[in-house]
């Protein structure tokens, strides 16, 4: 069974009530750890909670992360 933790989050609001999720994760199994990255995409609905729509995961390497921020500094 592998259990997610989140280690650290920031959000990015757009929108009425939406939001982009940038996240520090960690899956933790009986054999280990293993941290990653998280994108995820959500909303608030009219209740207030937060509702996930899509999500990706990023590899946790400097030089990975380092490479998406370049790329998307460059499509502004």
């Amino acid at each position: 069974m592998v259990e997610y933790k989140t280690v650290k989050s920031q959000d990015v609001g757009f929108g009425k009530n939406n939001f982009i999720e940038i996240a520090r994760k960690k899956a933790v199994t009986p054999e280990g750890e293993t941290e990653f990255i998280s994108v995820s995409r959500g909303f608030v609905s009219n209740s207030g909670q937060r509702r996930y729509k899509q999500s990706v995961t990023i590899p946790n390497s400097k030089e990975v992360v380092e490479g998406i921020i370049k790329a998307m500094k460059e499509l502004l």
